[in-house]
């Protein structure tokens, strides 16, 4: 929906949200102690299991994705030993940041911004040194890579001892993500990408393994305290005041994700992605991500151009649309079309027929 007072939002999170989402937030409040709350709760933990294809618990939180990347690194890396961070953008620099911000060791394996982690990378580093976890961005929303998890899974499984954990908040329900079949121990997730819903809100499923490690660190901190955290899930509750307005706007929009099908929300993006990627090239423009590791939530296309990015955003605000200018190190080499959440295919062609007008100017 666009007026006067609202452009439709192309960036990549906060991402537009339906009228109807943004009013299920609207609904009378009710206590987070009362049994209301314990069964809206409840109803979220089944819909948000099926949606992480996992079995295990999956925490709600009243933060943003960062907060899960502290909560974490905070219980999941023992003070004595050492976390493996896979870097390749902007976000999973700000990871291991924290990690290190939070006392922990770090190595860091490190690519190149627009290149992606082979599981090869990661076994060699696995054979090298010890380490309680591996801490990978799936979908790197600065560059618009999507790592390949599965096959990275499969390598730190061969550990015993070490977590794999896991940041798919640009991946989760717009690129195919099975929690428990890949083996993956903590995966977390906020609410403003391909989830489609208003900022404020994390979630991550985290495994009995997480919860063990947990045990074993004193200082886990207080406000992500994972053992505490579990011990009110146990009681369909959360310890500290939850976001209650966005926990209605996430069962309503759960329900609508399930009627269209996990499987049909990821064969979408993956459309866009691939029409987004045509018409780049078509353009004379470039696709940043390597390929074959290229998001289906969000293109990266590299401004070989050499327009003002500047300009275009400010003709794409003419027509009605918030667009991205590029993040952190590449911002102004390279702009960024989010093409994820509940974003259709009709509204990617108009946004790619504004972005045509603006080059036809340029020329």
């Amino acid at each position: 929906m666009r007026t006067e007072k609202h452009k439709y939002l192309v960036i990549p999170g906060p991402v537009e949200v339906r009228p109807e989402i943004l009013d299920a937030q609207g609904q009378w409040m009710i206590g987070h102690r009362s049994n209301a709350f314990a069964e809206l709760y409840a109803r979220l933990q089944g819909k948000l299991r099926q949606a992480f294809f996992t079995q295990n618990r999956v925490f709600v939180m009243g933060s943003s994705g960062t907060g899960l990347w502290e909560g974490a690194s905070r219980n999941c890396i023992r003070d004595d030993k050492k976390a493996l961070h896979l870097v390749g953008g902007a976000f999973s620099q700000k990871w291991a940041e924290v990690s290190r911000a939070n006392g922990k060791q770090v190595d860091v394996l490190e690519v190149e911004w627009g290149k992606a982690h082979t599981p090869e990378m990661v076994a060699d580093a696995l054979k090298k040194a010890t380490y309680d976890a591996v801490c990978v961005v799936h979908n790197e929303t600065s560059t618009g890579v999507t790592n390949p998890i599965r096959d990275i899974a499969q390598v730190v499984r061969q550990y015993d001892d070490t977590l794999l954990l896991v940041d798919t908040v640009s991946g989760f329900l717009g690129a195919e993500f099975r929690t428990d079949e890949w083996g993956i121990d903590f995966a977390l997730t906020s609410s403003q990408k391909a989830f489609a819903l208003p900022p404020g809100i994390a979630f991550a499923a985290c495994s009995d393994r997480v919860l063990e490690r947990a045990k074993q660190i004193q200082y886990r901190g207080y406000y992500f305290d994972f053992i505490e955290i579990e011990a009110l899930a146990q009681k369909d509750n959360t310890p500290s005041t939850p976001p209650v307005a966005l926990m209605y706007a996430a069962d309503a929009q759960l329900d609508a994700i399930a009627a269209e099908g996990l499987e049909n929300r990821w064969q979408r993006h993956m459309q866009m992605r691939d029409t987004t990627h045509n018409w780049a090239h078509s353009r004379g423009l470039g696709l940043y991500a390597q390929e074959g590791f290229r998001s289906p939530t969000v293109t990266t296309v590299a401004n070989l151009k050499g327009f003002d990015i500047d300009a275009m955003a400010k003709f794409m605000s003419g027509k009605g649309f918030s667009m991205d200018k590029g993040y952190g190190k590449i911002k102004g080499k390279t702009f960024r079309i989010a093409h994820m959440g509940d974003m259709q295919p009709a509204i990617l062609e108009e946004i790619l027929s504004g972005l045509d007008e603006f080059l036809e100017t340029v020329k």
